[in-house]
Protein backbone atom coordinates (compact mmCIF):
# COMPACT_ATOMS: atom_id res chain seq x y z
CA UNK A 1 0.00 0.00 0.00
CA UNK A 2 1.47 2.91 -1.03
CA UNK A 3 2.54 5.93 1.66
CA UNK A 4 -0.20 8.20 2.41
CA UNK A 5 -0.45 11.75 3.07
CA UNK A 6 -0.59 12.74 7.41
CA UNK A 7 -4.84 14.72 6.00
CA UNK A 8 -5.30 11.24 4.61
CA UNK A 9 -4.44 9.18 7.31
CA UNK A 10 -6.54 11.32 9.10
CA UNK A 11 -9.46 10.55 6.84
CA UNK A 12 -8.99 7.12 6.87
CA UNK A 13 -9.34 6.61 10.80
CA UNK A 14 -12.06 8.89 10.97
CA UNK A 15 -14.15 6.78 8.48
CA UNK A 16 -12.95 3.21 10.29
CA UNK A 17 -13.97 5.53 13.31
CA UNK A 18 -17.64 6.07 12.03
CA UNK A 19 -18.25 2.07 11.72
CA UNK A 20 -16.89 1.59 15.52
CA UNK A 21 -19.58 4.38 16.82
CA UNK A 22 -22.66 3.21 14.69
CA UNK A 23 -22.11 -0.62 16.35
CA UNK A 24 -20.93 0.83 19.58
CA UNK A 25 -24.12 3.00 19.15
CA UNK A 26 -26.44 0.37 18.24
CA UNK A 27 -25.39 -1.78 21.38
CA UNK A 28 -26.72 1.29 24.12
CA UNK A 29 -29.56 2.12 22.08
CA UNK A 30 -31.16 -1.17 21.32
CA UNK A 31 -31.16 -1.88 25.47
CA UNK A 32 -32.92 1.70 26.02
CA UNK A 33 -35.80 0.51 23.74
CA UNK A 34 -36.05 -3.12 25.33
CA UNK A 35 -39.32 -1.68 27.34
CA UNK A 36 -41.27 0.28 24.53
CA UNK A 37 -40.09 -2.66 22.21
CA UNK A 38 -41.73 -5.45 24.64
CA UNK A 39 -44.61 -3.24 24.89
CA UNK A 40 -45.24 -2.75 20.93
CA UNK A 41 -44.61 -6.50 20.37
CA UNK A 42 -46.03 -8.18 23.18
CA UNK A 43 -43.26 -10.67 23.76
CA UNK A 44 -41.62 -12.01 27.07
CA UNK A 45 -38.37 -11.12 29.14
CA UNK A 46 -36.37 -14.31 26.80
CA UNK A 47 -38.07 -12.49 23.79
CA UNK A 48 -36.01 -9.50 24.85
CA UNK A 49 -33.01 -11.64 25.37
CA UNK A 50 -32.96 -13.13 21.97
CA UNK A 51 -33.28 -9.36 20.18
CA UNK A 52 -30.02 -8.54 21.92
CA UNK A 53 -28.26 -12.21 21.68
CA UNK A 54 -29.40 -12.70 18.19
CA UNK A 55 -26.71 -9.98 16.80
CA UNK A 56 -24.18 -10.76 19.64
CA UNK A 57 -23.77 -14.60 18.75
CA UNK A 58 -23.65 -14.17 15.10
CA UNK A 59 -21.03 -11.50 15.50
CA UNK A 60 -18.99 -13.57 17.90
CA UNK A 61 -18.94 -16.40 15.28
CA UNK A 62 -17.81 -14.70 12.72
CA UNK A 63 -15.09 -11.88 14.01
CA UNK A 64 -12.36 -14.26 12.75
CA UNK A 65 -13.68 -15.45 9.58
CA UNK A 66 -14.07 -11.56 8.39
CA UNK A 67 -10.29 -10.87 9.15
CA UNK A 68 -9.42 -13.87 7.25
CA UNK A 69 -11.94 -12.92 4.94
CA UNK A 70 -10.58 -9.66 4.21
CA UNK A 71 -6.86 -10.10 4.20
CA UNK A 72 -7.60 -12.57 1.06
CA UNK A 73 -10.20 -10.56 -0.70
CA UNK A 74 -9.58 -7.30 0.23
CA UNK A 75 -9.70 -4.67 3.59
CA UNK A 76 -11.75 -1.82 2.04
CA UNK A 77 -13.96 -4.10 -0.11
CA UNK A 78 -15.05 -6.26 3.17
CA UNK A 79 -15.65 -2.93 5.12
CA UNK A 80 -17.56 -1.98 2.71
CA UNK A 81 -19.97 -5.39 2.12
CA UNK A 82 -19.59 -4.85 6.46
CA UNK A 83 -21.25 -1.61 6.15
CA UNK A 84 -23.86 -2.38 3.53
CA UNK A 85 -24.81 -5.27 5.50
CA UNK A 86 -25.65 -3.65 8.58
CA UNK A 87 -27.56 -0.49 6.84
CA UNK A 88 -29.41 -2.79 5.28
CA UNK A 89 -30.23 -4.54 8.48
CA UNK A 90 -30.69 -1.58 10.45
CA UNK A 91 -33.58 -0.62 7.90
CA UNK A 92 -35.49 -3.77 7.99
CA UNK A 93 -35.07 -3.75 11.92
CA UNK A 94 -37.05 -0.45 11.43
CA UNK A 95 -39.52 -2.05 9.96
CA UNK A 96 -39.97 -5.92 11.69
CA UNK A 97 -43.46 -6.44 11.87
CA UNK A 98 -42.52 -9.17 14.06
CA UNK A 99 -40.33 -10.22 16.71
CA UNK A 100 -39.19 -13.09 15.02
CA UNK A 101 -38.52 -11.06 12.08
CA UNK A 102 -36.79 -8.08 14.26
CA UNK A 103 -34.52 -11.28 15.54
CA UNK A 104 -33.66 -12.29 12.04
CA UNK A 105 -32.54 -8.74 10.84
CA UNK A 106 -30.70 -8.61 13.51
CA UNK A 107 -28.58 -11.14 12.53
CA UNK A 108 -28.30 -9.44 9.16
CA UNK A 109 -26.74 -7.04 11.12
CA UNK A 110 -24.60 -8.90 12.88
CA UNK A 111 -23.03 -10.25 9.56
CA UNK A 112 -22.63 -7.01 8.45
CA UNK A 113 -20.70 -6.16 12.21
CA UNK A 114 -18.44 -8.58 12.21
CA UNK A 115 -17.32 -6.91 9.33
CA UNK A 116 -16.25 -3.50 10.84
CA UNK A 117 -14.76 -3.37 13.32
CA UNK A 118 -11.71 -6.02 13.22
CA UNK A 119 -11.45 -5.40 9.55
CA UNK A 120 -11.09 -1.62 10.10
CA UNK A 121 -8.58 -2.61 13.16
CA UNK A 122 -6.24 -4.41 10.06
CA UNK A 123 -6.87 -1.14 8.02
CA UNK A 124 -5.57 1.18 10.58
CA UNK A 125 -2.42 -0.71 11.82
CA UNK A 126 -1.86 -1.16 8.15
CA UNK A 127 -2.58 2.78 7.36
CA UNK A 128 -0.39 4.08 10.58
CA UNK A 129 2.90 2.05 10.09
CA UNK A 130 4.91 4.11 12.23
CA UNK A 131 4.37 2.56 15.84
CA UNK A 132 4.03 6.51 17.71
CA UNK A 133 1.56 7.55 15.32
CA UNK A 134 -0.51 4.13 15.47
CA UNK A 135 -0.64 4.37 19.27
CA UNK A 136 -2.16 7.78 18.70
CA UNK A 137 -4.65 6.40 16.13
CA UNK A 138 -5.60 3.56 18.19
CA UNK A 139 -6.21 5.93 20.99
CA UNK A 140 -8.55 7.67 18.85
CA UNK A 141 -10.37 4.14 18.09
CA UNK A 142 -10.69 3.24 22.20
CA UNK A 143 -12.40 6.82 22.26
CA UNK A 144 -14.99 6.48 19.78
CA UNK A 145 -16.53 3.80 21.69
CA UNK A 146 -16.56 5.70 25.11
CA UNK A 147 -18.09 8.54 23.06
CA UNK A 148 -21.12 5.90 21.41
CA UNK A 149 -21.68 4.23 24.93
CA UNK A 150 -21.75 7.82 26.45
CA UNK A 151 -24.23 9.33 23.47
CA UNK A 152 -26.28 6.00 23.20
CA UNK A 153 -28.27 5.99 26.24
CA UNK A 154 -29.56 9.61 25.71
CA UNK A 155 -30.24 9.60 21.73
CA UNK A 156 -31.77 6.38 22.46
CA UNK A 157 -34.32 7.88 25.20
CA UNK A 158 -34.88 10.88 22.88
CA UNK A 159 -35.65 9.03 19.84
CA UNK A 160 -37.66 6.08 21.63
CA UNK A 161 -39.68 9.09 23.59
CA UNK A 162 -40.31 11.04 20.06
CA UNK A 163 -40.48 8.47 17.25
CA UNK A 164 -40.64 5.43 18.89
CA UNK A 165 -38.44 2.45 19.31
CA UNK A 166 -37.94 2.04 14.94
CA UNK A 167 -36.26 5.19 14.74
CA UNK A 168 -33.28 3.50 17.29
CA UNK A 169 -31.86 1.80 13.96
CA UNK A 170 -32.52 4.50 11.26
CA UNK A 171 -29.83 6.33 12.35
CA UNK A 172 -27.16 3.76 10.97
CA UNK A 173 -28.86 3.83 7.49
CA UNK A 174 -27.30 7.89 6.71
CA UNK A 175 -24.24 6.82 8.57
CA UNK A 176 -23.86 3.99 6.90
CA UNK A 177 -24.12 4.98 3.38
CA UNK A 178 -22.09 7.92 3.98
CA UNK A 179 -19.44 5.51 5.36
CA UNK A 180 -19.24 3.31 2.11
CA UNK A 181 -19.04 6.22 -0.21
CA UNK A 182 -16.18 7.77 1.43
CA UNK A 183 -14.40 4.64 2.03
CA UNK A 184 -14.77 4.26 -1.93
CA UNK A 185 -13.29 7.70 -2.15
CA UNK A 186 -10.14 7.66 0.46
CA UNK A 187 -9.59 4.20 2.20
CA UNK A 188 -6.85 2.62 0.05
CA UNK A 189 -7.53 -1.02 -1.16
CA UNK A 190 -5.13 -3.69 1.20
CA UNK A 191 -4.33 -7.48 1.20
CA UNK A 192 -2.19 -9.50 3.52
CA UNK A 193 0.77 -10.56 1.88
CA UNK A 194 -0.26 -14.29 3.03
CA UNK A 195 -3.59 -14.18 4.05
CA UNK A 196 -5.29 -17.04 6.04
CA UNK A 197 -7.02 -20.37 4.54
CA UNK A 198 -10.89 -20.31 5.63
CA UNK A 199 -11.44 -22.47 7.76
CA UNK A 200 -15.44 -23.84 7.22
CA UNK A 201 -15.50 -26.63 9.53
CA UNK A 202 -13.95 -24.78 12.78
CA UNK A 203 -16.37 -22.03 11.76
CA UNK A 204 -19.77 -24.39 11.59
CA UNK A 205 -18.50 -25.81 15.04
CA UNK A 206 -18.01 -21.97 16.45
CA UNK A 207 -21.50 -21.56 15.52
CA UNK A 208 -23.22 -24.42 16.71
CA UNK A 209 -21.78 -24.33 20.18
CA UNK A 210 -22.03 -20.82 21.29
CA UNK A 211 -25.79 -20.92 19.11
CA UNK A 212 -26.95 -24.38 21.43
CA UNK A 213 -25.65 -23.45 24.28
CA UNK A 214 -26.88 -19.64 24.34
CA UNK A 215 -30.72 -21.62 23.16
CA UNK A 216 -30.92 -23.83 25.85
CA UNK A 217 -29.96 -21.28 28.55
CA UNK A 218 -32.46 -18.47 27.40
CA UNK A 219 -35.26 -20.78 26.66
CA UNK A 220 -34.94 -23.37 29.72
CA UNK A 221 -37.12 -21.63 32.36
CA UNK A 222 -40.29 -21.55 30.15
CA UNK A 223 -39.44 -24.83 28.29
CA UNK A 224 -37.91 -26.61 31.64
CA UNK A 225 -34.25 -27.52 32.06
CA UNK A 226 -34.81 -31.39 32.11
CA UNK A 227 -36.91 -31.02 28.88
CA UNK A 228 -35.77 -33.00 25.93
CA UNK A 229 -34.97 -29.83 23.27
CA UNK A 230 -33.00 -28.03 26.19
CA UNK A 231 -31.23 -31.54 27.12
CA UNK A 232 -30.54 -31.81 23.41
CA UNK A 233 -28.88 -27.89 22.82
CA UNK A 234 -26.64 -28.65 25.55
CA UNK A 235 -25.71 -32.19 24.49
CA UNK A 236 -25.22 -30.39 21.07
CA UNK A 237 -23.05 -27.95 22.53
CA UNK A 238 -20.51 -30.54 24.14
CA UNK A 239 -20.41 -32.33 20.93
CA UNK A 240 -19.54 -28.98 18.75
CA UNK A 241 -16.62 -28.12 21.34
CA UNK A 242 -15.63 -32.19 21.53
CA UNK A 243 -15.21 -31.60 17.43
CA UNK A 244 -13.88 -28.68 17.96
CA UNK A 245 -10.50 -29.96 19.89
CA UNK A 246 -10.15 -32.83 18.08
CA UNK A 247 -10.22 -31.41 14.56
CA UNK A 248 -8.35 -27.58 14.63
CA UNK A 249 -4.97 -29.09 16.20
CA UNK A 250 -5.08 -31.41 13.43
CA UNK A 251 -5.73 -28.33 10.85
CA UNK A 252 -2.40 -26.18 9.46
CA UNK A 253 -4.10 -22.94 9.74
CA UNK A 254 -7.40 -23.15 12.50
CA UNK A 255 -9.67 -20.82 12.80
CA UNK A 256 -8.67 -20.92 16.39
CA UNK A 257 -5.09 -22.14 16.94
CA UNK A 258 -5.61 -23.92 20.58
CA UNK A 259 -2.08 -23.71 21.36
CA UNK A 260 -2.59 -19.79 22.25
CA UNK A 261 -4.17 -21.42 25.50
CA UNK A 262 -1.32 -22.78 26.77
CA UNK A 263 -0.62 -19.10 27.71
CA UNK A 264 -2.00 -18.29 31.01
CA UNK A 265 -1.90 -14.45 30.36
CA UNK A 266 -3.89 -15.53 26.57
CA UNK A 267 -6.40 -17.64 28.31
CA UNK A 268 -6.92 -15.42 31.43
CA UNK A 269 -7.43 -12.41 29.17
CA UNK A 270 -9.74 -14.83 27.04
CA UNK A 271 -12.13 -15.23 30.53
CA UNK A 272 -11.40 -12.05 31.27
CA UNK A 273 -13.35 -10.50 28.49
CA UNK A 274 -15.96 -13.00 28.48
CA UNK A 275 -16.57 -11.89 32.61
CA UNK A 276 -15.86 -7.91 32.10
CA UNK A 277 -18.40 -7.92 28.73
CA UNK A 278 -20.97 -10.49 30.74
CA UNK A 279 -20.88 -7.97 33.96
CA UNK A 280 -21.56 -4.94 31.26
CA UNK A 281 -24.25 -6.59 29.01
CA UNK A 282 -26.26 -8.17 32.50
CA UNK A 283 -25.65 -4.55 33.83
CA UNK A 284 -27.71 -2.91 30.57
CA UNK A 285 -29.80 -5.51 30.37
CA UNK A 286 -31.04 -5.31 34.12
CA UNK A 287 -30.70 -1.81 34.63
CA UNK A 288 -33.02 -0.44 32.05
CA UNK A 289 -35.85 -3.01 32.73
CA UNK A 290 -35.69 -1.81 36.23
CA UNK A 291 -35.77 2.00 35.51
CA UNK A 292 -38.57 1.44 33.02
CA UNK A 293 -40.61 -0.69 34.08
CA UNK A 294 -39.86 -1.34 38.13
CA UNK A 295 -39.27 2.32 38.29
CA UNK A 296 -42.01 3.55 35.83
CA UNK A 297 -39.36 6.33 34.36
CA UNK A 298 -39.31 7.13 30.74
CA UNK A 299 -36.87 6.21 27.98
CA UNK A 300 -35.33 9.28 27.89
CA UNK A 301 -35.13 9.83 32.00
CA UNK A 302 -33.40 6.00 31.85
CA UNK A 303 -31.01 6.72 29.40
CA UNK A 304 -30.20 10.11 31.84
CA UNK A 305 -29.63 7.49 34.55
CA UNK A 306 -27.43 5.77 32.57
CA UNK A 307 -25.42 8.68 31.46
CA UNK A 308 -22.71 9.11 34.42
CA UNK A 309 -21.95 5.15 34.15
CA UNK A 310 -21.19 5.84 29.86
CA UNK A 311 -19.30 8.95 30.90
CA UNK A 312 -16.65 7.30 33.27
CA UNK A 313 -16.29 4.75 30.52
CA UNK A 314 -15.36 7.55 28.31
CA UNK A 315 -12.95 9.32 30.74
CA UNK A 316 -10.90 5.98 32.08
CA UNK A 317 -10.57 3.97 28.90
CA UNK A 318 -7.73 5.99 27.71
CA UNK A 319 -6.59 6.45 31.49
CA UNK A 320 -6.27 2.82 31.52
CA UNK A 321 -4.48 2.77 28.26
CA UNK A 322 -1.76 4.90 29.44
CA UNK A 323 -1.82 3.05 32.92
CA UNK A 324 -1.03 0.02 31.29
CA UNK A 325 1.85 1.35 29.21
CA UNK A 326 3.28 2.78 32.38
CA UNK A 327 2.62 0.00 34.96
CA UNK A 328 1.73 -2.91 32.91
CA UNK A 329 -1.81 -4.73 32.99
CA UNK A 330 -2.03 -6.07 36.23
CA UNK A 331 -2.52 -2.53 38.58
CA UNK A 332 -5.65 -1.41 36.56
CA UNK A 333 -7.35 -5.08 36.06
CA UNK A 334 -7.19 -4.93 40.13
CA UNK A 335 -8.62 -1.39 39.81
CA UNK A 336 -11.21 -2.36 37.36
CA UNK A 337 -12.41 -5.60 39.50
CA UNK A 338 -12.67 -3.56 42.57
CA UNK A 339 -14.60 -1.06 41.44
CA UNK A 340 -17.39 -3.43 39.25
CA UNK A 341 -17.28 -5.68 41.81
CA UNK A 342 -18.72 -2.96 44.64
CA UNK A 343 -20.34 -1.02 42.08
CA UNK A 344 -22.95 -4.17 42.38
CA UNK A 345 -23.26 -4.67 45.71
CA UNK A 346 -25.81 -2.14 46.79
CA UNK A 347 -27.82 -3.16 43.92
CA UNK A 348 -28.11 -6.92 44.93
CA UNK A 349 -30.64 -5.31 47.91
CA UNK A 350 -32.43 -2.88 45.14
CA UNK A 351 -36.12 -2.00 45.46
CA UNK A 352 -38.10 0.76 43.41
CA UNK A 353 -37.21 2.90 45.97
CA UNK A 354 -33.78 2.47 45.95
CA UNK A 355 -32.21 6.14 46.47
CA UNK A 356 -31.32 8.18 43.32
CA UNK A 357 -27.69 8.80 45.05
CA UNK A 358 -27.17 4.68 45.69
CA UNK A 359 -28.27 4.23 42.43
CA UNK A 360 -25.94 7.16 40.52
CA UNK A 361 -23.01 6.19 42.77
CA UNK A 362 -22.87 2.74 41.59
CA UNK A 363 -23.12 3.50 37.91
CA UNK A 364 -20.31 6.07 38.33
CA UNK A 365 -18.40 2.94 39.95
CA UNK A 366 -19.16 0.86 37.53
CA UNK A 367 -17.94 3.11 34.50
CA UNK A 368 -14.85 3.89 36.24
CA UNK A 369 -14.52 -0.10 36.45
CA UNK A 370 -15.30 -0.82 32.87
CA UNK A 371 -13.19 1.96 31.31
CA UNK A 372 -10.43 0.71 33.12
CA UNK A 373 -10.64 -2.99 31.96
CA UNK A 374 -10.63 -2.85 28.07
CA UNK A 375 -6.96 -2.11 27.23
CA UNK A 376 -5.50 -4.42 29.80
CA UNK A 377 -7.78 -7.49 27.79
CA UNK A 378 -5.90 -6.60 24.74
CA UNK A 379 -2.58 -6.14 26.29
CA UNK A 380 -2.78 -9.41 28.33
CA UNK A 381 -3.62 -11.33 25.38
CA UNK A 382 -1.28 -10.70 22.86
CA UNK A 383 1.93 -10.55 25.31
CA UNK A 384 4.50 -12.29 24.61
CA UNK A 385 3.01 -13.53 21.18
CA UNK A 386 5.49 -13.50 18.50
CA UNK A 387 4.66 -10.21 16.16
CA UNK A 388 3.05 -12.14 13.60
CA UNK A 389 0.44 -13.90 15.92
CA UNK A 390 -0.58 -10.59 17.79
CA UNK A 391 -3.55 -9.61 15.43
CA UNK A 392 -5.25 -13.65 15.77
CA UNK A 393 -4.68 -13.32 19.50
CA UNK A 394 -6.43 -10.16 19.62
CA UNK A 395 -9.46 -11.17 17.48
CA UNK A 396 -9.68 -14.06 20.31
CA UNK A 397 -10.06 -11.26 22.32
CA UNK A 398 -12.45 -9.52 20.63
CA UNK A 399 -14.35 -12.27 20.32
CA UNK A 400 -14.81 -13.48 23.70
CA UNK A 401 -15.90 -9.59 23.99
CA UNK A 402 -19.06 -10.55 22.29
CA UNK A 403 -19.56 -14.10 23.37
CA UNK A 404 -19.23 -12.70 27.50
CA UNK A 405 -21.98 -10.42 26.19
CA UNK A 406 -23.99 -12.49 24.86
CA UNK A 407 -23.75 -15.09 27.73
CA UNK A 408 -24.27 -12.06 30.49
CA UNK A 409 -27.62 -11.17 28.56
CA UNK A 410 -28.39 -14.95 28.47
CA UNK A 411 -27.32 -16.41 32.01
CA UNK A 412 -28.43 -13.11 33.92
CA UNK A 413 -32.34 -12.76 31.81
CA UNK A 414 -32.50 -16.79 32.64
CA UNK A 415 -31.58 -16.70 36.24
CA UNK A 416 -34.45 -14.10 36.83
CA UNK A 417 -36.94 -15.29 35.11
CA UNK A 418 -36.68 -18.66 37.11
CA UNK A 419 -37.39 -16.59 40.09
CA UNK A 420 -40.17 -14.27 38.59
CA UNK A 421 -43.54 -14.53 37.69
CA UNK A 422 -45.44 -11.27 39.06
CA UNK A 423 -45.97 -8.13 37.33
CA UNK A 424 -42.88 -6.35 36.17
CA UNK A 425 -43.55 -2.75 38.39
CA UNK A 426 -43.96 -4.93 41.97
CA UNK A 427 -42.06 -8.00 41.42
CA UNK A 428 -39.21 -7.07 39.25
CA UNK A 429 -36.84 -5.60 41.42
CA UNK A 430 -36.73 -8.21 44.02
CA UNK A 431 -36.72 -10.81 41.40
CA UNK A 432 -33.53 -8.88 40.10
CA UNK A 433 -31.57 -9.81 42.70
CA UNK A 434 -29.85 -13.06 41.75
CA UNK A 435 -28.78 -11.07 38.65
CA UNK A 436 -27.11 -8.16 40.15
CA UNK A 437 -25.44 -11.24 42.66
CA UNK A 438 -24.29 -12.88 39.15
CA UNK A 439 -22.40 -9.16 37.97
CA UNK A 440 -20.98 -8.91 41.28
CA UNK A 441 -19.15 -12.58 40.60
CA UNK A 442 -18.02 -11.05 37.33
CA UNK A 443 -16.58 -8.49 38.92
CA UNK A 444 -14.54 -10.75 40.96
CA UNK A 445 -13.49 -13.06 38.01
CA UNK A 446 -12.20 -10.02 36.70
CA UNK A 447 -10.02 -9.16 40.28
CA UNK A 448 -9.28 -12.69 40.69
CA UNK A 449 -7.98 -13.63 37.51
CA UNK A 450 -6.04 -9.65 37.00
CA UNK A 451 -3.57 -10.94 39.49
CA UNK A 452 -3.32 -15.00 38.59
CA UNK A 453 -2.40 -14.09 34.63
CA UNK A 454 -0.47 -11.37 35.58
CA UNK A 455 2.66 -12.49 37.48
CA UNK A 456 5.98 -13.52 36.76
CA UNK A 457 5.28 -17.50 35.94
CA UNK A 458 2.10 -16.43 34.28
CA UNK A 459 4.35 -14.38 31.53
CA UNK A 460 6.67 -17.70 31.49
CA UNK A 461 4.23 -19.69 30.16
CA UNK A 462 3.66 -16.75 27.56
CA UNK A 463 7.13 -16.93 26.38
CA UNK A 464 7.23 -20.58 26.40
CA UNK A 465 3.59 -20.38 23.79
CA UNK A 466 5.86 -18.07 21.90
CA UNK A 467 8.97 -20.07 21.10
CA UNK A 468 5.92 -22.90 20.27
CA UNK A 469 4.35 -20.76 17.94
CA UNK A 470 7.73 -18.87 16.58
CA UNK A 471 7.65 -21.21 13.42
CA UNK A 472 3.63 -20.94 12.56
CA UNK A 473 2.13 -19.49 9.67
CA UNK A 474 1.95 -15.66 9.76
CA UNK A 475 -1.44 -14.09 11.24
CA UNK A 476 -2.59 -10.95 10.50
CA UNK A 477 -4.52 -8.40 12.50
CA UNK A 478 -8.40 -9.80 11.90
Amino acid sequence: MPELSPRRRALVLAICCLSLFIVGLDNTIVNIALPALRSDLDTSVSGLQWVIDAYTLVLASLLILAGSTADRVGRRRTFQAGLALFTIGSLLCSVAPTLGWLIFFRTIQAVGGSMLNPVAMSIITNTFTEPRERIRAIGVWGGVVGLSMALGPVLGGVLVESLGWRSIFWINVPVGVAAIALAALFVPESRAPRPRRIDVVGQVLVLVLLASVTYGIIEGPSSGWGSAEIVGCFVLGAAALAGLLFYEPRRAEPLLDLRFFRSVPFSGATLIAVSAFAALAGFLFLNTLYLQDARGLSALHAGLYTLPMAVMTAVFAPLSGRLVGARGARLPLILAGTAMTLAMLPLTRLTTTTPDAVLIGSYLLFGIGFGLVNAPITNTAVSGMPRAQAGVAAAVASTSRQVGGSLGVAVIGAAVVSGFAGPMDTGFAEASHVGWWIVVGCGLAVLALGVITTGRRARATADRTAAELIDAPDAVPA
